[in-house]
């Protein structure tokens, strides 16, 4: 099997993007395909793809800002978005689950970290469930607070890392 690439998305990942993210996360929680199309179409450089023998299977999206406010809801549509702002904020980090398991999650970010540091940017920021705030630790977040935000009627935690 090869190995994962990864490149910017197109407007012509929109359908496929907005199926895994449905696919991955609960109700609410998951992104409209308009919001997809929208940071693609907005924020390309901030929207990293994964793909695997051809067939995107992962993705990580973001936008960015001067001053970060991540129960916002009105930036998941980048409303108030700025390509040269330092400070990165992910709205998703999403694999396909048929190929979840794997390590590509990790790749992934991984990836992503060294694209945001190779944009000169300062910080990332990520809201993340509480399962998943010792997995953001291990890839050098920080742990901030709980966040304000009741996204998907679900409980968040605000995490950052500089870069």
């Amino acid at each position: 099997m090869s190995a994962p690439t990864f490149r910017i998305a197109t407007p012509a990942d929109t359908d496929r993007c907005y199926a895994i993210e449905i696919s991955a996360y609960e109700g609410d929680e998951a992104a409209t395909r308009e919001k997809i199309a929208t940071r693609i179409a907005q924020y390309p450089q901030g929207f990293l793809i994964m793909e695997l023998d051809g067939e995107v299977i992962g993705f990580i999206n973001c936008g960015c800002a001067y001053e970060v406010v991540m129960s916002d809801e009105a930036f998941k549509e980048l409303v108030g978005h700025d390509a040269e702002a330092p400070n990165v904020v992910i709205m998703s980090v999403v694999i396909d689950p048929a190929q979840q398991g794997k390590g590509y999650a990790s790749l992934m970010m991984r990836t992503f970290i060294e694209r945001m540091r190779a944009l000169h940017k300062q910080t990332i920021h990520l809201m993340c469930k509480e399962r998943h705030v010792e997995l953001y630790r291990r890839y050098g977040y920080q742990y901030v607070r709980p966040s304000a935000s009741d996204h998907g009627g679900m409980a968040w935690h605000e995490m950052v890392m500089a870069l």
